[in-house]
């Protein structure tokens, strides 16, 4: 089954790329991790950059579909929490992809430079939205921290010991309110996007 196989490229890959770094690992590694030929593998992923984009393309696409979503919703407290958790829910199936970055953030962003700059703009505009309308200089600097706070924490979430999904998300949802000076009781709604399955 070819996107079985597919599947299995993926898992071997982005843990072969989180451990070693990108550009220290070769497609014959991981061919011979998944017990295939180098040629079989370029069958599905004709290079090591089509292959990291299979890993990252994923998460671009639910934060493009959140924030398109966020951008229809009034900037109440409630919506606030509830983009921040969306946002957050997105970076927990996808850490992996995340977690490239920091291990090796220059070579990464060099072979994905056409979605990178997509990305870019996407932050532009969840920083932009949380920031809310007419913007002071310390709403702009909060809504940067609020969403860094939590991707530079989900991406090193490897050193928190016996934590579980639902405090990480807990704690860490309140970290970035508390950034934004929400109040406590914001309440937060059901995610905005459908689940979807991440690759493996």
């Amino acid at each position: 089954m070819a996107e079985d196989t597919k599947a299995r490229i993926r898992a071997v890959a982005v843990e072969l790329f989180t451990a070693q770094g990108f550009e220290q690992t070769s497609l014959r590694e991981i061919a011979d991790r998944v017990g295939m030929t180098k040629a079989s593998l370029y069958y599905h992923y004709p290079s090591k950059q089509a292959l990291l984009l299979s890993l990252v393309e994923p998460l671009v696409d639910d934060w493009r579909r959140t924030i398109e979503i966020a951008e229809t919703l009034s900037h109440t407290s409630g919506n606030i929490r509830l983009v921040l958790g969306q946002f957050l829910d997105i970076m927990m199936r996808h850490r992996n992809a995340c977690s490239l970055f920091m291990r090796d953030g220059a070579a990464v962003l060099a072979a994905i430079e056409p979605i990178w700059q997509e990305v870019i703009e996407l932050t532009k505009r969840l920083n932009v939205w949380l920031a809310g309308p007419n913007p002071t200089e310390v709403d702009r600097i909060r809504a940067i921290a609020a969403t860094e706070t939590m991707g530079a924490a989900i991406s090193s979430a490897f050193v928190i010991d016996k934590v579980t999904e639902s405090v990480l998300r807990e704690t860490l949802l309140d970290c970035a309110s508390a950034v934004l000076d929400l109040p406590k009781e914001a309440p937060a709604a059901a995610p905005i996007v459908p689940q979807r399955v991440p690759a493996a």
